[in-house]
């Protein structure tokens, strides 16, 4: 049954997700796309942009909108698509609150033990590669465009923001604004 496979997979992809909802797009990606077809990429492309310009954590929103969408995809009514949205919700961050709850009482226990220092250190590490894997994992023909002008305007459009907010600090909400109208005009009037 889709409803059990759905929740078993955002489960296990709250289990063995570290470093919050960035981190979790790939997993996500490998399991609803590549592993269970419940997506294509295109859709899942939307879904991630739909959940980073909605309120609240980008992981969570992906994995309601993914619920949704699979059961909807699987020929099930709207309705139980809701019910596919909220399984996948709520399972996807289950073992991440139940390991909260056990993980902050023993870090708070042991906070000035320099070999918990040193593993955090190790953990912000290995964060920094998976939200890197998340943002490779983006970089497809489907979201940057095939081979030719719009692929080119996408490289551009991802450099000039990626040098803007690096050298410049400028709010990412204004980033994404100005990437949108830029889109806009580029792919609505010039291509």
């Amino acid at each position: 049954m889709i409803f059990l496979r759905l929740f078993l997979t955002f489960l296990k992809i709250g289990a063995f997700t570290f470093g919050g909802g960035l981190a979790a797009i790939a997993l996500i990606q490998n399991e609803v796309v590549e592993k269970q077809g419940w997506l294509t990429s295109q859709e899942f492309a939307d879904i991630v942009a739909t959940s980073q310009i909605t309120p609240g954590p980008v992981g969570i929103n992906t994995a309601t909108y993914t619920g949704y969408t699979a059961i909807v995809n699987a020929g099930y009514s709207e309705w139980l698509g809701i019910v596919g949205a909220l399984i996948a919700s709520l399972s996807v961050i289950l073992v991440p609150v139940i390991l909260m709850l056990i993980v902050s009482r023993f870090l708070m226990k042991h906070k000035d033990n320099p070999i918990i220092a040193a593993a955090m250190s190790w953990l912000r590490l290995v964060i920094v590669g998976l939200i890197a894997a998340a943002a490779l994992l983006m970089v497809t023909p489907d979201t940057f465009g095939h081979a030719g002008p719009q692929l080119w305007v996408s490289i551009s459009i991802f450099a000039a923001v990626f040098v803007v907010s690096l050298k410049f600090k400028v709010s990412p909400i204004l980033l994404i604004v100005l990437s949108g109208v830029v889109g806009g005009l580029v792919y609505g009037v010039i291509l």
